[in-house]
């Protein structure tokens, strides 16, 4: 697991006080050349490190709607 240091981790301005959220931190591509992605109620648990380009690419798809059921 890649250790982000300095990373903020940062939630949806949609997500809400039930803890069922991810958080992201965007601002350690520059340092750790990745996008970190975690769960918020064990911030303390596994990290997801994704390259920028998968990053863009899931982004993308979700605002595409590909994950709409």
């Amino acid at each position: 697991m890649t250790e982000l240091t300095g990373a903020v981790w940062r939630t949806s301005s949609r997500s809400n006080d039930q803890g069922l959220c991810v958080e992201v931190a965007a601002n350690v591509v520059a340092v750790h050349g990745v996008v970190g992605v975690r769960d918020s109620k064990d911030p303390s648990g596994p990290t997801l490190a994704v390259s920028p380009p998968g990053w863009t690419a899931f982004v993308s798809a979700i605002r595409a709607g590909a994950f709409r059921r």
